[in-house]
């Protein structure tokens, strides 16, 4: 947890279109205002605030927040069973492989989950057993590439289809059917501009 917070605290943070930052701000007040109430009420449900990203203090304009690292955290619990969409990593601690499958398994959301091992068998149950649109091994990130398809399952998925990947080109075409028939030109009471003869 030590490392992690380390890693948290030191994340530049600023300007998005600066090279030099790590993370950039919040797109709205709202969703500032949403990721701050998941953090003010996590230790108030139980949860242990290792690290506030309230607390951070910004240089300039913009929705800015800190990263924040909770610990205990558990279903049941807001941080837990709603999709934050901010700078917080939940730390959910269980007692086997078996119960941490378990636990994704039966979350409604189904975005994205990771494993970090050196055992190539249990990354590979992992990657069968697991019910999520996208699965990591060794990767924080499941899909880091736009050529693969992102997105969940369950409730993380709006609509069908995926934005990314080979889904893309339905998520961004605009499709039209077009049907049509062409008679003998020597049966056509119209004329088609070609002989009929």
């Amino acid at each position: 947890m030590e490392k992690i917070r380390t890693r948290a605290e030191g994340l530049s943070i600023g300007d998005g279109t600066d090279p030099a930052s790590e993370m950039g701000p919040l797109i709205t007040r709202e969703a500032l205002d949403r990721v701050t109430g998941y953090v003010a009420g996590a230790a108030e449900e139980g949860a242990t605030v290792v690290l506030d990203g309230r607390e951070k203090t910004f240089d300039g304009e913009g929705y800015f927040i800190g990263a924040s690292l909770l610990d205990h955290v558990k279903p049941g619990m807001k941080v837990y069973d709603e999709e934050i969409f901010g700078p917080v990593l939940s730390v959910v601690r269980v007692e086997s492989y078996d119960e941490a499958v378990e636990l994704i398994n039966a979350n409604r959301y189904a975005n994205g989950t990771a494993v970090f091992t050196r055992d190539g068998k249990t990354a590979r149950e992992f990657e069968f057993d697991i019910e999520v649109g996208m699965v990591g091994v060794n990767v924080p990130i499941p899909v880091p590439v736009g050529a693969f398809s992102f997105g969940g399952w369950k409730d993380s998925l709006f609509g069908d289809t995926h934005m990314y990947g080979p889904e893309a080109f339905n998520f961004y075409t605009r499709r039209k059917v077009v049907s049509s028939r062409w008679p003998e030109p020597s049966e056509s009471q119209i004329s088609l501009g070609f002989p009929t003869h």
